[in-house]
């Protein structure tokens, strides 16, 4: 369960450094990650 935790984690951070531009698109990045590790903890 912690090393899908972990892999999942990774994985969405990866995708979110990648797709960011702008200070914005860090913020919308970030938010969306903390939602995946919310839903990936329930």
């Amino acid at each position: 369960m912690i090393r899908k935790f972990i892999a999942l984690f990774a994985l969405t951070t990866s995708f979110a450094l990648a797709a960011c531009n702008t200070v914005e698109g860090v913020g919308q990045d970030v938010q969306s990650a903390g939602e995946a590790v919310e839903d990936a903890a329930d």
